[in-house]
């Protein structure tokens, strides 16, 4: 196999810079550009020169990993050298030109340590995760994943599979015996029924894991020239939207990111609800009412001084998302009321109010992601390989226990479902998707 090399760290101006080198060769590498191979785990300073000329590109420290006890189980080694561009290029360089090596391409170090059974794919798409963590709740689960949570779970569900399949295909010998058959289906039943409440119990988690993972999705609604693109900006802290005091200025769908207590939420800021008259104001209308359905919690903006102009929120046929009703710009005087007694007053101009908005807003998240530190379901593909893997066990429950060949295959397919999530069965059509995502150097 090829040995391959890359820039670990980030790119651009830094102290320090680690560099990649994973192969059958990477001791060979060292010995031309440090000179030595230094023992293994033990960082050693050492003047990093070129191959052909021998001049010093740098000096730095060099770490070697021999296989198998390294992240990629094969023979592997760190460059840590100054960060500046000149410096990089020119170890970069040096290493293109020995015929032995090449770039890694994405996620290339995180598939060969997948393929030496270092990691699971749960693990590898754990480790994606713990890269682009942009909040506190990101990164504990992304942590968990990444060491072996969700493998731990799948593959204990598919051993027990393995066991109760292996009893009933050995009494397939005994085919021809009366009542062995019922017998061995029937006493393999507790176990399925259990694992089928596990995995339902499993899945019935309101996708926070998803959630969580994706983002919280806020959309701020309500008719023209309530304020939210106002609000949009209070709670962002920035200009992320046009404020204008004329009524449908906003006509696109306008998303920022948001760190709330740890947990990620995407705000986004719609037009306003009305009787559209022009092509362009209906389909933003369009565009905000598609959002709303695909809403996790929908904050529905009105004037506390101005009745609502389309009846409100409840008017809104067919969205039935959760829902923070807010009556803004209380500022403009005390005879301004709110629309509903549930609504929360605020003024988006002055602040006053938001930190309640703010409150309330977490508690929504807290209670769709959930506080849970076990395992959670991060990717579609999981939930698709569970509800697969509770397909197969319904039709073991629901069929005959005599069919015994019919009733192993339920088990079989079960099995091979959860296998198909950890990577431990017939996954190489997803493998590219998977390490795809992967920045180079990971």
């Amino acid at each position: 196999m090829t040995s391959i090399y890359a820039l670990s760290s980030g790119h651009g101006k830094a102290g320090v810079a680690v560099i990649r080198i994973s192969g059958p060769r990477t001791g060979d590498v060292l010995r031309r550009l440090a000179g030595d191979v230094p023992e293994p785990r033990v960082a050693r300073l050492a003047a990093i020169r070129n191959p052909e000329n021998g001049e010093v590109l740098d000096r730095g420290l060099v770490l070697w990993f021999p296989a198998p006890r390294s992240f990629t189980g094969e023979d592997m080694a760190e460059l840590h050298v100054h960060g500046g561009r000149a410096v990089l290029e020119g170890v970069l360089r040096a290493l293109s030109g020995l015929p032995v090596m090449r770039m890694a391409e994405p996620g290339e170090f995180a598939r060969r340590a997948f393929a030496n059974g270092k990691l699971d794919l749960t693990a590898a798409e754990g480790l994606a995760d713990l890269i682009d963590a942009e909040t506190e709740a990101q990164r504990r689960q992304a942590l968990r994943q990444a060491d072996g949570a969700l493998r731990a779970l799948y593959e204990g569900w598919r051993g027990q599979l393995i066991a109760a399949s292996a009893a009933l295909e050995a009494e397939l010998d005994f085919a021809d015996e009366a009542g062995v058959p019922e017998s061995v289906a029937e006493a393999a039943r507790p176990v399925v029924q259990a694992l089928a409440d596990a995995i339902a119990a499993h899945l019935g988690d309101a996708r926070g894991g998803e959630i969580l993972r994706d983002g919280f999705r806020v959309v701020i609604a309500g008719p023209p020239n309530a304020g939210k693109s106002s609000l949009l900006n209070a709670l962002a802290r920035r200009d992320a939207a046009i404020v204008s005091a004329e009524a449908g200025t906003t006509r696109d769908v306008i998303e920022v990111r948001l760190d709330l207590g740890g947990y990620p939420v995407i705000l986004m800021d719609t037009a306003g609800i009305h009787e559209a008259g022009g092509e362009i104001e209906r389909e933003g209308i369009r565009r905000t009412l598609d959002r709303m359905r695909e809403a996790d919690l929908v904050l529905w903006v009105e004037d506390a001084g101005a009745l609502p102009a389309t009846g409100g929120a409840d008017d809104l046929s067919g969205q039935q998302r959760p829902c923070i009703r807010l009556a803004n710009k209380i500022d403009l005087g005390a005879s301004r009321r709110l629309p509903s007694t549930d609504a929360i007053a605020i003024s988006a101009k002055t602040g006053e109010g938001l930190d309640r908005l703010l409150a309330a807003l977490l508690d929504a998240v807290r209670g769709r992601i959930g506080a849970s530190e076990g395992a959670a379901i991060t990717r579609a593909r999981h939930r698709q390989g569970l509800e697969a893997a509770h397909a197969a066990l319904h039709d073991f429950l629901s069929g005959s226990p005599v069919a015994l060949e019919l009733r192993a295959e339920d088990l079989r397919t079960a099995a091979t479902a959860l296998g198909r999530i950890t990577g431990r069965v017939d996954v190489e059509d997803i493998l590219d998707k998977i390490f795809a995502d992967f920045c180079i150097g990971k």
